[in-house]
């Protein structure tokens, strides 16, 4: 590769590069290729065996001599994981869902050569049966907005014309050659962009506190430890658009005055270090990232630090602890990072999201930025999808959209029939958004108002077939596990609200032990040393606050409503429905159902496990949960 010594080398090689990807582009005039195939290579798909079709694609364009008219590009996560691996083939734009490797011969053969779909790997929508042919039409994406989303299923990440040619390093170049570190704080504080990580606080006062803070080194960190449960946001980011971080990252340290950069990123995320390693190394032979950028004299470089998978690594300081070589912990503060942070210098440590929609606000403009979202919280949020919802994936809405547009408009409603009950957000250090909060706005201070949090974007939606007591100390255990121990109220203060809710799921709990509860919750909330102990309790608040009467079922009347603990049900044969089929007697893994063929069988309660399989075997619903 050729150095980009300045600007105007950076806008011709831009030029270059958008005539191979014009197709995908959808501009008209001539294209270097007949059709583009852009399969997506995000870790769910792959995990569905994209790789595959990819190299089953492949084989069949060698076999019918079409291999230089066909450009197949292993792509970033398109966002509808729920019908996922994802295949668009352009120039017609086509969207093909749950895709085989099998299915190769048939798209080449009835797609490419004879210009006809496949119909049966065509889109229906699921409520309206109807077929949408292109990705984007579907009512998923109707009400979402791609910023930090936007090169994902557009470029091949491991390929840095692709960023370039959709624009790639242009806003590091403006801002190197045109602005002041101050102008660039300025752009950022119009544009009231808070950062992604959970706590929501204005970038441009972070960026700017460790610019004010002098020493002769200083660091530029990405927080990429993402750890909630069913949380993939910044892993889709890093997976498919890497070098926009990388982008923003050169833009920060020009800004503060750092030379260095660090992404401490999950060792358990393969792909996402395999693709920045490859980001990182295309940069700095470009030129892009290392001495003198554009010229100007700025030198700024990148490395990579690996996790181990502690949770707490995403706490800031533990993460600078974790850097430097030692237990991740987390520091007291102040002194904050951006003081006195990675080896004692100025730091400023930022997540994936909230970098990758840096070099979009300078290209674009601050106000464009803020013309997006509500008052106090501008722009848009990546939200990983999950739960009891038809449509799980990776979403992108601006802020100010409500809870109900994202479940039933862009989430596709619960299925099965079942009824919203409530949303977790936040993953452990956030709340449960019950169905009276249906209609509010999601952004960061309506969050926090009815006890929950942004977090960094997990969103599981719950139906009514969830005990939400349950929820709660499922949250409570990742908690416990992951707490570093530092400090004694997270240490021993999870430990005893965990035996608390043990207690009440089994039936052996009182009223006393519900307000002991809240006081120890209020205690630990209080006087944890970081922000892993002190939103700790947040699913257990949220839950008491508005599922109280669940908390009482379970200890006054000794049951479950939702059948899910299990020393508080037991599960009876409906003589009625029973058909004698056996198949339950068969199934059960510990004989506990007694009986003949053609009698009405019988469960044993003092052998049932209370393991559901006998409900989930019967064909005739013939087993009750009591």
């Amino acid at each position: 590769m050729k150095l980009i010594k300045n600007w105007k080398q950076l806008s011709d090689l831009r030029n270059v590069n958008r005539q191979s990807v014009a197709m995908r582009m959808e501009e008209t005039g001539e294209h270097p290729f007949d059709f583009e195939i852009m399969v997506c290579a995000g870790t769910g798909c792959l995990s569905s065996k994209s790789d595959d079709f990819v190299a089953s694609i492949k084989e069949e364009l060698a076999k019918n001599d079409m291999t230089d008219k066909v450009n197949v590009v292993r792509t970033g996560c398109f966002g509808l994981c729920a019908q996922g691996p994802i295949v668009i083939v352009y120039p017609d734009g086509v969207f093909y869902h749950q895709v085989k490797p099998k299915d190769a011969k048939k798209i080449v053969s009835q797609h490419l050569i004879k210009g006809e779909y496949v119909e049966k790997l065509l889109y229906h929508d699921h409520k309206t049966k109807e077929v949408v042919n292109k990705l984007m039409d579907t009512p998923f994406y109707h009400k979402q907005k791609r910023v930090a989303l936007d090169n994902c299923g557009r470029i091949d990440p491991e390929k840095i014309s692709d960023y370039i040619a959709f624009d790639g390093y242009q806003a590091l170049a403006k801002v190197v050659n045109d602005y002041s570190a101050d102008d660039v704080i300025k752009i950022l504080e119009t544009s009231g962009l808070r950062g992604r990580g959970g706590g929501g606080f204005p970038t441009f006062r972070k960026w700017s506190f460790a610019k004010a803070s002098v020493s002769d080194q200083k660091y530029v960190i990405c927080n990429a430890d993402e750890g909630d449960p069913g949380a993939f946001m910044d892993r889709s980011v890093l997976e498919g658009n890497p070098h926009a971080v990388l982008e923003a990252m050169a833009i920060a340290g020009y800004t503060i005055g750092a030379n260095q950069g660090y992404i401490y990123v999950r060792a358990e995320y393969p792909t996402a270090v395999e693709r920045l390693e490859i980001a990182i190394e295309q940069a700095r032979a470009l030129g892009l990232l290392g001495k003198d950028i554009f010229g100007t004299g700025f030198d700024f470089d990148i490395d990579l630090r690996l996790g181990a998978g502690a949770f707490v690594c995403g706490e800031e300081t533990a993460l600078l602890e974790s850097i430097e070589g030692r237990r991740g912990e987390p520091r007291p503060k102040p002194p904050f990072p951006a003081v006195k942070g990675l080896f004692g210098q100025p730091t400023i440590v930022n997540n994936v999201e909230t970098y990758a929609n840096v070099p979009k606000i300078i290209l674009e403009g601050p106000e464009w930025f803020a013309s997006m979202g509500t008052e106090k919280s501008k722009g848009t949020k990546v939200f990983a999808l999950g739960g009891k919802i038809e449509n799980t994936g990776l979403v992108e809405i601006p802020l100010g959209t409500t809870l109900r547009e994202i479940v039933e408009d862009i989430g596709g409603g619960i299925p099965d029939g079942k009824q919203f009950k409530a949303a977790q957000t936040g993953g452990p250090s956030g709340g449960c958004i019950p169905i009276e909060h249906y209609d509010i706005p999601i952004d960061y201070d309506n969050l926090i108002e009815i006890g929950s949090m942004m977090g960094s974007g997990g969103l599981i939606v719950m139906d009514e077939g969830n005990c939400m007591v349950d929820i709660a100390k499922f949250f409570l255990e990742f908690t416990v596990e992951e707490s570093c121990g530092k400090c004694v109220p997270c240490r021993i203060g999870t430990k005893r609200l965990l035996e608390i809710l043990d207690k009440i799921t089994m039936g052996k709990a009182t009223l006393e032990d519900l307000d002991k509860m809240e006081e120890l919750c209020d205690h630990i909330k209080g006087n944890s040393l970081c922000g892993l102990g002190q939103t700790a309790p947040n699913p257990v608040l949220s839950t008491l606050r508005y599922f109280r009467d669940e908390y009482v079922a379970h200890v006054v009347d000794k049951r479950c409503p939702a059948g899910v603990c299990k020393n508080l049900i037991r599960y009876e044969i409906i003589p009625d429905k029973c058909t004698d089929c056996t198949a339950c007697a068969r199934n059960c893994p510990v004989a506990a159902i007694n009986g003949e063929i053609k009698k009405v069988h019988e469960i044993d309660q003092e052998i049932c496990i209370k393991c559901g399989v006998c409900y989930d075997t019967c064909r005739f619903d013939a087993i009750n949960i009591v």
